[in-house]
């Protein structure tokens, strides 16, 4: 069946994304990440289904766009759409409300701190978390530099394992 003939669903496209992951964190995808903020179906002049995909980065200068865009377009082309468009929105800006409790829940399992309080201040991104240690659950934590790896996040230390481990910042 060509891309011309499907007759999709907004809800089968948000499907297939389901299987797009965020390259810096593998175990999350896009839609665990909030980021896709709609998903437009329509046809072309030539009678051809297009898709296009809006997504907000977490961040407006985040590196992992490009290959978050190419993951989109990778997962479309496996299922036989030719005409796809990934679109960057970047208002309203991205904030860790969006993210999904499945989302924060795989984060924690891998080792990296959930936000743990809803994004109500903009410059929240600077504030001190009480954050809990992903590894033992000790609240006896420390912060250690408010960027880590990546702007998104802080990096802690665990007074209780003496592990450090990241914070994946509330904003």
């Amino acid at each position: 069946m060509s891309a011309s003939a499907k007759n999709i669903s907004k809800e089968q496209v948000y499907e297939w994304l389901s299987s797009v992951t965020d390259p810096e964190v593998p175990v999350l995808t896009i839609q665990d990440l909030g980021i896709v903020r709609d998903v437009i179906i329509s046809t072309t002049d030539n009678g051809q289904q297009e898709i296009a995909v809006v997504i907000t980065p977490t961040y407006s200068g985040c590196p992992a766009m490009d290959a978050i865009a190419l993951g989109i377009r990778m997962a479309l082309v496996a299922k036989g759409f030719r005409h796809i468009k990934v679109e960057h929105r970047l208002s309203p800006a991205w904030t860790t409300d969006w993210m999904t409790e499945e989302g924060k829940r795989k984060l924690e399992q891998y080792g990296i701190a959930p936000p743990i309080r809803k994004a109500v201040d903009p410059l929240g991104l600077f504030e001190e978390d009480n954050v809990s240690c992903p590894r033992c659950h000790s609240t006896d934590t420390i912060l250690v530099s408010q960027f880590g790896p990546t702007s998104c996040k802080a990096l802690y230390k665990c007074q209780s394992c003496h592990e450090p481990f990241e914070h994946f910042k509330c904003h």
